[in-house]
């Protein structure tokens, strides 16, 4: 099983010994749950595969329930829709970061608790990126594998940090729920891509295939 956490706590233990003094042997995981933001990428659409917008209500439902901030791209669209209302109606936080040039419809149809507008999708990218702790994945389009590949792009290149802008040399953890084999074309390329000498480090980037909700509840909670 890989690492999800990697670098981000031993980063925060390093560099917060004072903290870390008046801790139990618990108590960083405790105030790491405190305002952890959850990036979710997921598709526009509704899927032909209905089980998608079960486990996407489901995985909302679970995010309200545990403390954690969903922050997702805006709207009632799609599985967005169905991942935002589940986490609003459940008594979560929710965070829409959606481009003004969607019509005020479409920017108003999901009521969320905090609406950020930005001017692009890149611009929107960059936000969800900087803010956000950990990134979640579902079936999705291309637009989701556009927000995929850019967060792995920022981890490979170093330039993930943490909230007060220091850097973090292993990135920010990426889960992509893959319960049906979804994305495992895509795990396929990036094996492919690595088996050409396309990676410098000689290794496929750090993505976590996770099969089940439980499975990404246990990572995110671990």
């Amino acid at each position: 099983m890989m690492k999800h956490w990697y670098c981000h706590k031993g980063d925060f233990l390093r560099k917060n010994m004072y903290i870390c003094n008046l801790l139990s042997s618990n108590g960083y995981n405790e105030i790491f749950k405190m305002n952890r933001k959850i990036a979710i990428f997921c598709g526009s659409s509704i899927p032909n595969n209905p089980e998608y917008s079960t486990a996407a209500r489901e995985l909302g439902a679970l995010l309200a329930e545990n403390g954690d901030t969903v922050v997702y791209g805006g709207s009632n669209l799609g599985l967005m829709g169905e991942i935002s209302g589940a986490a609003m109606k459940n008594g979560g936080t929710v965070i829409a970061v959606i481009p003004t040039f969607f019509s005020e419809t479409i920017i108003n149809s999901q009521p969320v608790t905090e609406l950020i507008r930005v001017k692009s999708m890149s611009e929107r990218k960059e936000k969800m990126i900087a803010m956000c702790d950990i990134f979640v994945a579902l079936p999705g389009g291309i637009g989701t594998l556009d927000e995929v590949l850019e967060v792995m792009v920022a981890n490979q290149l170093k330039q993930t940090k943490n909230a007060d802008g220091t850097p973090l040399p292993c990135g920010k953890p990426i889960y992509l729920f893959n319960p049906d084999g979804f994305f495992d074309p895509f795990f396929v390329q990036l094996d492919k891509m690595g088996e050409n000498g396309f990676f410098r480090s000689g290794k496929r980037p750090e993505v976590n295939d996770v099969k089940s909700l439980e499975q990404l509840m246990s990572f995110i909670n671990g």
